[in-house]
């Protein structure tokens, strides 16, 4: 692992050991603690905060339908808990990772030829049932500490809604966080949305391997 003013980077596959010396050399969030569990919210209650727009968070919102029914719902959910949301060839996270709050990771990137180890921190888990209708909901939260190209929050959720359907959403909020991530903002902007697309898609082939 090679630390360059608090970017992490590896030449290989970043192993546990990497992942873990990232970790605790991470340090605290690297965004204001106001916006701590922010991603909570729904996504057109974020688009109109005029707070976020002035400090420079932009959003990054999808939500597509993986399916339906009960037993779909239960599956989403165990996949976001095994993080088979990132079960990608150019980005993975720890599957061991437990989702519960305070626990700290690391999103491993692939860009060009180092890998670029991302340390976060989960913020928030949040679990709906209503007892007279089958709706339910599952999501977590997480910010980013230090040592990430960005800073913010991004939130992972699924949801059975009123007409037994199954939605994933992701919901961030992000700002350059390094000089890199600055003058690459565009870059990272259509690599968030790459993920969006390609994470749906790695839920909607784990329910089907299922």
């Amino acid at each position: 692992m090679v630390l360059t003013e608090m970017v992490f980077l590896c030449w290989g596959r970043p192993s546990p050991q990497d992942q873990k010396a990232c970790i605790d050399k991470s340090g605290v969030f690297n965004y204001d603690g106001k916006y701590r569990g922010a991603t909570a919210k729904p996504a057109s209650y974020l688009r109109e905060d005029p707070e976020l727009s002035k400090d420079g968070f932009l959003l990054n919102h999808e939500r597509v339908l993986v399916g339906s029914g009960r037993d779909t719902y239960e599956k989403s959910k165990t996949a976001l808990k095994t993080w088979r949301h990132f079960g990608l060839n150019w980005a993975f996270v720890d599957p061991k990772t437990p989702v519960q709050s305070g626990a700290k990771f690391c999103v491993c990137v692939k860009e060009f030829l180092p890998w670029v180890m991302m340390p976060l921190q989960v913020v928030y888990v949040n679990e709906s049932k209503r007892a007279k209708k089958s709706v339910a909901s599952f999501g977590f939260g997480s910010g980013t500490l230090q040592g990430h190209l960005l800073a913010g929050e991004e939130c992972f959720s699924v949801e059975l809604d009123e007409n037994n359907q199954v939605w994933y959403e992701i919901r961030s909020l992000s700002k350059p966080a390094h000089f890199l991530s600055f003058i690459g903002y565009p870059y990272v902007q259509l690599r968030q949305k790459c993920f969006a697309h390609q994470s749906a898609n790695a839920i909607k082939k784990h329910l089907t391997a299922s």
